[in-house]
């Protein structure tokens, strides 16, 4: 009993730990909302997210310095045009926005080297200063950076971009069951660097690359590229200063290099760090992270810093025993994670959305998160390293492509994207390389095999994997990356919930040597529609009720968590979700299969089945619950729950205990007379839940 108390006081405090972290986070963001946020003397970042000018609609002359957008409305970043006619189902405008804003260059910052940098613009940009054309990008779900120095000038500058979400045969995606909300839906920021820095034109990534190898219980290897940039007239001596530390922040190691003169241009440094008994990053056990600091020195004084994380882990996946992280096998389960979204916002959130999400999956019990499906915001990656949430993460190749040579190339540069803009956090394990592409043919294949090649020249450390649906198990489609795993709605849109497990046998027994895991499985449910005793519904219809959910994911955990062979598994979806094309359950306009509401408000009675499985924190919940008023006076009683027994009590009668048999407890055919009822549940005299119940005469 003092184990078991000792053990449940261990996972209180990492709990809190997550939670102080998220918050600290939280914190840390705000303090960096400041006008100008200096690290250090030549690196500074503007945050430009108030006082943009708006217009939806095409409008060429807004490119013009002088144009005049005084009727245009004001708007502040995150912003989407389609935050209202994106939710509410059907078509919804996909074509051209312009957003246009003043810029006070101080002149003391002239002589620094300036960089546009864009964190979501969906999905294509075109961005001009003071007239001049200065850039243009095509994909939606990263960032990017333009070097803008050239046309900016002292005092009054204008800024105006052009931001278009119409469908294009040559940028991904092409399809796809979510809405495509346009617009500048995350932040900008100027950043003033001297002719000396940390390179900040790599595929938006952070200029320093962090591998670790050779990881033991005596040592680890961490291998650092820093990419550096000189712009000065005249070649220069400088030196990199490599500083890493570890969570109390006591220095671990630090390295002093001298760099000799060169032609302006970007080259390649690399450093290799020795850490003597590594602080192993072990998921959601002890998400443990160092930060390394690479500064760039001139005659001394610091000129540029950056600082990553770094956490220090190996990781592989066998096919018998799913996957192993720092050798030992690690059950990944969790949810899909469209984005953060909120009703009347869209995509366009920030931060502190993001944390919310983040701490009710945490709360859920989740190991692990697919990102889909295109790349998330930095702090969605952030927090995750922080909580220990294993990652796969992908580009946006979903349900369509086309064969043309820009649609693959811009595939490509997303892939570089999301590779060089996240490998540092220790919480992506796999990259994610497309999602049910419903045409399998020798195009679809050579793409795949394109991107599996691409992403390893990349990130040779790494896995790769593709969701595979709509063809057969073994079609070539399903052997172009390291891992597969596959969308499967057995009892929902075809089959039996009981198909879930004897399929996963087959393909098994079929492939022993390849790594198979479940990337989607899901039924729809609203909360404002319940029904007992549960009938499977029409997918396709309006009629979703909250309890099938909850039974169809009784049966798929019961034959998923007895195959540790599985390398993952995820349910769709985390969250309820806009998806323009729908036309079912309680709204038109959503995907119904979250766990939460799309307003992150209400926890369906799966999400409970769920943490009661997966959390090791005393929970109890009375299911049904908002099945009321209920017709009929005998009723049955449902709890899910981690303890070992659950008494409940109805009003003033004498409590009842159960035995909690995987993870639920039932009493069956209670008799309750018309009225108001009040039900508490306790879980071995820890915790509990109550609710009301009103009960009407049977026809009633």
């Amino acid at each position: 009993m003092n184990e078991r108390l000792a053990h449940l006081g261990r996972i209180r405090i990492r709990h809190a730990l997550r939670a102080a972290l998220l918050a600290a986070a939280a914190l840390l963001t705000l303090g960096t909302a400041s006008t100008w946020a200096a690290p250090l003397p030549a690196r500074q970042i503007e945050r430009l997210d108030e006082h943009w000018h708006f217009l939806r609609a095409e409008s060429p002359a807004a490119s013009e310095e002088d144009f005049d957008d005084s009727a245009w409305a004001t708007v502040s970043l995150p912003h989407t045009w389609n935050a209202s006619d994106g939710e509410a189902g059907g078509d919804y405008y996909r074509g051209p926005g312009w957003y246009r804003r003043e810029l006070q260059l101080p002149p003391s910052r002239s002589t620094l080297k300036h960089y546009l940098q864009f964190d979501g613009a969906a999905l294509v940009a075109d961005v001009w200063i003071n007239g001049h054309r200065a850039g243009h990008h095509e994909g939606g779900y990263a960032a990017f950076r333009l070097d803008v120095g050239a046309w900016l000038r002292p005092g009054r500058n204008v800024i105006a971009v052009r931001v278009d979400n119409a469908p294009s045969s040559r940028v991904a995606p092409l399809g796809g069951d979510f809405t495509v909300f346009g617009g500048l839906y995350r932040g900008v920021q100027l950043i003033a660097v001297g002719a000396a820095h940390i390179d900040l034109l790599d595929d938006g990534g952070p200029g320093v690359y962090v591998t670790a190898d050779e990881v033991g219980q005596d040592r680890a290897r961490l291998t650092i590229r820093t990419r550096l940039t000189d712009s000065g007239a005249a070649p220069r001596r400088l030196q990199l200063r490599w500083t890493l530390r570890d969570a109390q922040d006591r220095l671990v190691e630090r390295r002093l290099t001298p760099v000799g003169p060169a032609p302006a241009g970007t080259r390649v440094m690399e450093q290799a760090l020795s850490v003597p008994h590594p602080h192993l990053w072990q998921g959601v056990d002890d998400p443990y992270l160092y930060r390394l600091s690479v500064e760039v020195l001139e005659r001394g004084e610091a000129v540029d810093c950056l600082t990553v994380p770094v956490g220090i882990r190996e990781f592989s996946v066998d096919p018998a025993r799913g996957l192993l992280l720092n050798g030992h096998p690690y059950a990944v389960h969790g949810v899909n994670l469209f984005h953060s979204g909120r009703p009347g916002r869209g995509l366009a959130v920030g931060d502190a959305q993001v944390d919310e999400d983040f701490r009710i999956l945490s709360e859920l019990g989740v190991t692990g998160l697919r990102l889909v499906h295109f790349q998330h915001p930095q702090r969605a990656y952030d927090d995750a390293d922080r909580l220990g949430f294993v990652l796969w993460t992908e580009i946006p190749l979903n349900s369509a492509m086309d064969d043309s040579d820009a649609f693959g190339t811009n595939l490509t540069q997303q892939l570089r994207e999301l590779v060089k803009q996240n490998y540092n956090h220790p919480a992506v394990v796999v990259w994610g390389l497309g999602n049910e592409v419903y045409k399998s043919n020798q195009a679809s294949h050579d793409l795949l095999a394109q991107l599996h090649r691409t992403a390893k020249a990349l990130d040779p450390h790494r896995l790769t994997s593709y969701a595979h649906c709509c063809a057969a198990d073994d079609d070539p489609q399903s052997l172009q990356t390291d891992l597969i795993a596959f969308n499967r709605y057995y009892g929902w849109y075809e089959g039996e919930v009981t198909d879930i497990g004897p399929w996963a046998d087959r393909v098994h027994a079929a492939q022993p040597s390849r790594a198979i895991g479940v990337s989607e499985y899901g039924a729809g449910a609203s909360v404002l529609q319940q029904e007992e005793p549960a009938l499977r519904p029409v997918p396709a219809s309006r009629w979703h009720p909250e309890q099938y959910q909850a039974l169809f994911h009784e049966a798929y955990w019961r034959q998923l968590r007895v195959r540790p062979w599985l390398w993952a598994t995820f349910v769709w979806v985390g969250f309820d979700l806009p998806s323009a094309g729908r036309d079912e359950g309680d709204r038109r306009g959503f995907n119904d299969k979250g766990l939460v509401t799309y307003d992150r408000r209400t926890r369906k009675d799966a999400w409970y089945w769920y943490q009661a499985n997966w959390s090791s924190v005393p929970m109890v919940h009375l299911a049904g619950r908002r099945y009321s008023p209920r017709s009929g006076t005998r009723t049955d009683v449902k709890v899910y729950s981690n303890a070992a027994h659950v008494t409940l009590q109805v009003d003033d009668t004498a409590p009842v205990t159960q035995p909690v048999t995987d993870h639920v407890a039932t009493w069956q055919g209670l008799e309750l007379p018309a009225g108001v009822h009040r039900l508490t549940a306790t879980g071995d005299g820890k915790v509990t839940d109550s609710i009301e119940w009103t009960v009407r005469e049977a026809g009633r």
